[in-house]
Formats: C-alpha cells, structure tokens, sequence
C-alpha cells in the first residue's frame, strides 16, 4: 500500500493506505482522531471542519493522496496547542455561552469560527455578522445564536 505523510496536530505521521481514501477516515479510523465528524461526506454538512494550513477545509472531501508531506493539519483536538492553552479561546466561548446542544457540529463549528476570524484579521478587519454569515457549517439543534454570540466573545480573546 502507497504511504503518505503530513503533520497533524504537530505531530509527523505516516499512514499506510490507498490513495483513493478520503482524509476523515484517515484521521479518525488510522489515526484515531475522533473530533471530525462523519455528517454527509459530501462536503456540505461540515461536521468535519479542520485546518490545512492554517485554513478551514473538509476533510471528507478530500483523497489523503492530495495532502502533501508538508501540510500541517489541525484537528478540533490539536487546535488549544495553537494558542498555548488548555483549551482555545472559541472553545472557552463556546462553553462560557453554553452554546451545544447535541454537540455533533461542535468541533466543525469550533474550526470554521476560529478560521474565519484568522481570516478576517489577515484581511484587516475583525469579525463581523457579515463574516459570521460565510460560515455554513450546518447545526440540526439550531443553536446558531448562541454560535454567534460564542464565535464574537471568542474572537475578543484570541
């Protein structure tokens, strides 16, 4: 079977599989890292929201053959590392507001908020509703106020 090696979560990995499979199921059944969600597959849902470089994308969406060795993937779990704290400042939010309800779209939730507003800050500006409206990670339980309200108070402390 081909290899394939990237970061994730800071850490060097190497995994053993074909090309053709998608990253989530590298990550949560290689790997291991259960904070993706499986939702749709598709690339619509969101459930599974990570980072590749820095930016928001879906792992369910793409083949573990187009990661390269040198990107660096975060997960929901490797995401307090990159604010040298035991949790992130949007995860702290996000209990602060008591915003879950089932809590499935949490972590994708969790990594779009945190991407978007690194976003916004590279494009010189903080986070607005405007901003707040691009992110379509798809919550079932509704809980978008509170999401909106988590996602402002956690951009104040990042």
């Amino acid at each position: 079977m081909p290899e394939h090696t990237f970061k994730i979560n800071g850490k060097q990995v190497t995994v053993d599989v074909e090309d053709d499979v998608r990253l989530l199921w590298v990550l949560r059944d290689v790997l291991g890292i259960t904070g993706p969600k499986y939702g749709c597959g598709i690339n619509v849902c969101k459930a599974c929201t990570s980072h590749i470089n820095g930016k928001a994308f879906n792992p369910c969406s793409v083949q573990v053959k187009d990661i390269q060795p040198t990107d660096e993937v975060t997960t929901i779990e490797g995401l307090p590392a990159t604010a040298g704290a035991e949790l992130h400042p949007m995860q702290d939010a996000w209990l602060d507001l008591d915003v879950a309800q089932c809590g499935y779209c949490q972590p994708g939730q969790i990594m779009a908020a945190v991407a978007k507003v690194n976003e916004t800050r590279r494009n010189g500006h903080e986070i607005d509703d405007a901003d707040i409206d691009e992110i379509r990670n798809i919550c079932r339980c509704g809980t978008y106020y509170r999401i909106r309200q988590a996602i402002q108070a956690g951009a104040q402390n990042m």
